[in-house]
């Protein structure tokens, strides 16, 4: 797996403190990858690195348009061109009936879900969709598909960042098109195009979770090894533009 410049590929994790950001940076680097690991605390995310066997942390309030845009140019600057995007900024808000939907759950979950989405895949697209190993991928809920009036803001929040994924995937697949149409003119090769993928989970569980509540069983929960592996896989496996894959 090279890019262009013939280097590792470089994978941006977004809301890489969490233990699932751990995990997928761990995975990563495990399988190879470069690795660069962002949160908004630079003590939190320092540590959460230290736990990766390599990724290399970096601070940003990936709800601020300017800072994310700051923090694109400096990765080229220093890294190179980006290979992949892993989005895992989120957080949950719920609970009530439709009427106790409030305003201010509403706002967090469109900031730490849309909004950090909308600014890094805006900021990073150029260079995913330029890679041949283009992957960015979001963590979704079950709930898009089943929402309850307790989880309105959620189900719907989390449905609005399916939809912008989804056009990131056509976005991908017509400028593969259009590089294919050169190609067939030059006898080349005809890449396949960079793919955004949503990978939905009911919610993630990881061992200090059950460690703090041994009676619980978490049924239908997705451990954060496994999505850790799922998205490490997605480097290494084509047609995958536009998936939408339940772990």
């Amino acid at each position: 797996m090279t890019t262009s410049a013939q280097q590792t590929p470089l994978v941006v994790i977004a809301g890489g403190s969490s233990a699932a950001g751990i995990a997928v940076a761990r995975s990563l680097v495990a399988a190879g990858l470069r690795v660069l690991t962002v949160g908004s605390d630079a003590g939190r995310i320092t540590a959460a690195a230290e736990l990766t066997g390599g990724a290399v942390p970096l601070a940003c309030d990936l709800a601020d348009a300017g800072a994310v845009a700051t923090l694109a140019a400096q990765i080229r600057a220093e890294f190179g061109s980006v290979d992949g995007l892993i989005h895992l900024v989120g957080g949950w808000r719920g609970g009530g009936g439709i009427v106790a939907q409030s305003d201010a759950d509403w706002d967090f979950l469109h900031t730490s879900v849309l909004t950090t989405l909308r600014n890094t895949s805006r900021a990073f697209y150029d260079d995913l969709a330029a890679s041949p190993v283009g992957r960015l991928a979001i963590v979704s809920s079950t709930s898009v598909t089943a929402p309850t009036a307790g989880n309105a803001s959620y189900a719907a929040i989390k449905a609005a960042a399916e939809a912008w994924v989804q056009s990131i995937a056509q976005g991908f697949a017509a400028q593969a098109a259009k590089t294919a149409q050169a190609a067939q003119h030059e006898a080349a090769e005809a890449p396949e195009p960079s793919a955004a993928v949503v990978l939905v989970v009911k919610a993630l569980v990881d061992d200090p979770m059950r460690e703090r509540s041994p009676e619980r069983s978490f049924p239908g929960f997705t451990d954060v090894s496994v999505l850790a592996e799922s998205v490490t896989g997605l480097f290494s496996t084509p047609g995958l533009n536009g998936a939408r894959i339940i772990l």
